[in-house]
């Protein structure tokens, strides 16, 4: 809100509240054009809140207690280690510093190739900052960019696209699966014994490439002939690929959202519902417990009641929790939504109502899966509105879960439980 964070005019509060929100829960909707509204000195606040929110508060904590000299507190390193890991690894500020590291060379290595193969009609200044802006929230999946139509202009535009595809792809795995593909891979160069993926790893690479790969094609299908139709077959490919990707909490489009088929919006709010991996820079619900909801299923059509896959069980307190993620997950987007339109289509007569029920909830799954996607009602939100998807993108940062979890009463454990009465579920 400072004067020489804008270019004309100074922002309204809720418009930099939700600025502010979108940034540092790495979501991505605005309400203002980020490139030719915020001055540079505003750009770069924006650029430092994707940055804190896509590592998370407390692993800057844990650094800035070190270098303070501080002792870390307990709370502190058990926060941390739970965030990006599967259980307790030692050393939190080695933790720490590692996270640090893999964020530092991705990012480096992004800005380097898109300074390199942007057009060298940009001046270079400009060329830099593109550069350094657009790789820092794309490995972040945060899907700020400072072009008004963000990608779109470079649709066809292989490099570039890969480029930004690897920093999303990259920044959505997560640091566990992140650490142990490269020690793997050092392994097998080296021939080092019989390198081994965890279960958590193998799960996130198989669902990560089935949703890609199953969004790609889905995407090719319902758009080729549609809003692709002019487009050549490579840039069908690229296009489709690109959308699918980002889809996952990253943000950015290549094509217009607004012209998309309704069985396409339906495919992408799929892929923004479910998100990015544990321990990662992307919300959603994670694509390990759309996995594992997909196993209970599997198994259960089976006739088994363990949650089996790669060789290996799942605990039984993991299968309860996913679906509690998934079901409470639901539930919150469908009272955010249904609020939503009880605020912004109270000035529609309700025949002209119907067609804003997909923008609404699109837009909600979005702030909710921290993608920034929109079919282009965000800046005419009313303040109500504003607010609802303030607070679902800060719900959906935080996962419904967590929450309900920070706020909920410690309770005694059950020394007796009631006897068990079989009902009819059909």
């Amino acid at each position: 809100m400072t004067p020489w964070a804008t270019r004309s005019q100074a922002i309204a509060p809720i418009d930099a509240l939700f600025t502010s929100t979108s940034a540092v829960c790495v979501t991505g909707l605005i309400v203002v054009d980020t490139g030719s509204y915020f001055t540079p000195f505003g750009q770069g606040v924006i650029l430092g809140l994707i940055q804190v929110g896509g590592l998370g508060i407390m692993t800057f904590s844990v650094l800035f207690y070190s270098l303070l000299g501080a002792s870390i507190r307990l709370r502190d390193r058990v926060i941390v280690q739970s965030s990006f890991t599967t259980g307790h690894t030692g050393d939190v500020l080695q933790l720490v510093k590692s996270i640090f590291l893999y964020t530092f060379i991705f990012e480096f290595i992004g800005a380097l190739l898109l300074f390199l193969l942007w057009p060298i009609r940009t001046p270079y200044l400009t060329r830099l900052w593109i550069a350094v802006f657009h790789s820092i929230s794309a490995f972040c999946n945060a899907g700020f960019s400072l072009f008004r139509d963000s990608f779109i202009q470079y649709q066809f535009d292989w490099p570039i696209n890969l480029i930004i595809i690897g920093l999303i792809v990259t920044g959505g795995l997560g640091f566990i699966v992140l650490t142990e593909t490269t020690n793997w891979t050092k392994q097998k160069i080296l021939s080092r014994g019989r390198p081994r993926l965890s279960l958590h790893t193998k799960i996130v690479l198989t669902t990560t490439s089935c949703l890609i790969l199953g969004g790609s094609l889905l995407f090719f299908v319902l758009e080729s002939k549609h809003s692709l139709s002019t487009a050549p077959f490579h840039g069908k490919i690229i296009a489709c690929l690109f959308q699918s990707v980002t889809a996952r909490t990253a943000g950015f489009n290549t094509i217009d959202i607004y012209s998309l088929a309704n069985p396409t919006l339906f495919i992408l709010i799929i892929l923004m519902f479910i998100g990015a991996s544990p321990g990662s820079c992307g919300g959603g619900v994670k694509t390990v417990n759309a996995a594992v909801l997909a196993i209970i299923a599997k198994n259960r059509f089976k006739g088994n009641e363990e949650g089996e896959v790669f060789k290996r069980t799942i605990p039984r307190e993991t299968l309860s929790r996913s679906v509690t993620i998934i079901i409470s997950s639901v539930v919150l987007i469908s009272v955010v939504a249904c609020l939503i339109m009880i605020a912004e289509t109270g000035k529609y007569a309700h025949p002209e109502a119907r067609g804003k029920f997909l923008e609404y909830l699109f837009e909600t799954v979005s702030a909710f899966g921290t993608v920034g996607l929109s079919m282009g009602v965000t800046s005419a939100l009313t303040t109500t509105g504003k607010a609802l998807i303030i607070i679902m993108m800060f719900l959906g940062r935080l996962g419904p879960l967590n929450l309900a979890f920070s706020l909920a009463k410690r309770t005694p454990a059950k020394k007796f439980h009631y006897g068990e009465e079989k009902i009819f579920i059909g």
